[in-house]
């Protein structure tokens, strides 16, 4: 029994020790911007929490004018509402198309280098890329982030979305499972 103990504590503590990654969705459009654009675009943003890295990929298509920068805004003061400055590179990210009407983009960004935030941001949040890290990770836990593209014909930023956590898939399970155990006692009583 002692070595059983001694096993599971062990599995735990490797558990606790791993990293975790966020996953994110985005859905840009222009009237989440606002704007009139018919553009629209999807993607997702992982954020590791022991590597200190944000993976992008996005796609988009139908922008009324080319590409001029995008980047990721934070925080806003309501969850998935209103407007916020610029927290990571400007004028825009690193190797992101410009110039284009459609396209995608990927990378990771370092969040331990200040070259993968804008400098106000940092000066911000403490001074580093560390405290800029801490109070992204919060903006974008809280739905307080978002990712915009601007272009030649709209120099504020063309089309938008929020940042939108994707539960995990034990998440999902776990809830399948309470539900479909609800469903059961509701049966068994009747």
């Amino acid at each position: 029994m002692k070595r059983i103990a001694l096993s599971v504590l062990a599995a735990c503590s490797v558990i606790s020790a791993r990293a975790t990654v966020f996953q994110y969705s985005v859905t840009l459009d222009g009237p989440s911007e606002p704007t009139s654009s018919l553009g629209i675009g999807s993607g997702t943003v992982n954020y590791d929490d022991a590597a200190h890295t944000l993976q992008l990929q996005v796609s988009f298509s139908g922008l009324t004018g080319t590409t001029t920068a995008s980047h990721i805004h934070a925080p806003t003061t309501t969850p998935f509402s209103g407007t916020a400055g610029v927290a990571t590179t400007t004028p825009s990210l690193a190797g992101f198309p410009l110039g284009v009407t459609s396209g995608s983009y990927s990378n990771t960004l370092d969040l331990t280098s200040a070259s993968s935030w804008n400098a106000a941001y940092v000066t911000a949040n403490g001074g580093t890329p560390a405290g800029a890290e801490s109070a992204f990770a919060a903006a974008i836990a809280g739905g307080n982030a978002y990712w915009n593209i601007h272009s030649s014909s709209f120099g504020g930023g063309e089309i938008r979305g929020f940042l939108v956590a994707v539960p995990e898939p034990s998440t999902l399970a776990l809830l399948g499972l309470g539900a479909g155990t609800l469903a059961w006692r509701l049966r068994r009583k009747k």
